[in-house]
């Protein structure tokens, strides 16, 4: 249980716990494990408790009435993610699917209630993931709804850029297929747009990994929405 004492200890939502803190909560985790594209949780299961990436990743989405499938967030190691339902006792509100193997370590909603009963402190931590998460949703809504496409993909690419050490070449960790997802556009589209900007000699594609070559171009083309 050393590895995920680890995890947890270094996980936002725990940071800062003492060690006995830190114990209660090893102590009412249930490791589990998932295979590429095995569902985790379905939209409008009963919201039974929250998961912690371990290894691998999973992602967030929903199905339109048309069946087309639209990610909202691709979470991976040391990650939480199905935490809403924990506080209001409803139905997980999205999909939930590993798109690699992975390991997810499984805290129920009755023993983190009885958990957080006990340490507040833990409370605290929660409400501020919460918080980012509601600012990463308004941020992605702004994004959808007055970006064009472009726009989203440069601001994705500079932020992509960020968690990587301010990468002038980053690497996806996602395919191409998830990314037009996650954008709200369409492969077709997807290819067609890094076409244009890899032409323009604002990066240049190989793979999963893209070359950043112009950072200021595409700063005023995440902010401008169009190529």
């Amino acid at each position: 249980m050393k590895n995920i004492r680890d995890l947890i200890s270094h996980c936002p939502l725990f940071a800062g716990l003492p060690e006995d803190q830190l114990d209660s909560v090893r102590d009412i985790i249930i490791e589990k494990e998932y295979g590429k594209g095995e569902t985790i949780f379905s939209e409008g299961d009963n919201g039974i408790g929250f998961y912690l990436v371990s290894q691998g990743m999973v992602k967030i989405y929903k199905v339109s009435f048309e069946g087309k499938e639209h990610i909202l967030h691709i979470f991976g190691p040391g990650e939480v993610f199905g935490e809403v339902p924990v506080f209001t006792g409803k139905v997980y509100p999205a999909n939930s699917e590993a798109i690699k193997k992975s390991r997810l370590l499984f805290l129920s909603r009755e023993a983190f209630i009885s958990l957080i009963t006990k340490n507040p402190s833990i409370s605290l931590n929660m409400l501020a993931i919460l918080s980012m998460r509601l600012r990463q949703f308004a941020a992605q809504i702004e994004s959808l709804s007055l970006k064009e496409v472009p726009g989203r993909l440069a601001s994705y690419l500079i932020l992509l850029s960020e968690e990587q050490q301010n990468s002038a070449s980053v690497t996806l960790s996602i395919s191409k297929g998830q990314l037009a997802s996650l954008l709200g556009t369409i492969p077709e589209t997807m290819s067609r747009i890094l076409s244009k900007m890899s032409s323009m000699n604002l990066i240049e594609v190989n793979g999963r990994d893209i070359r950043l070559f112009d950072m200021d171009g595409l700063q005023d083309l995440a902010e401008s929405g169009k190529l």
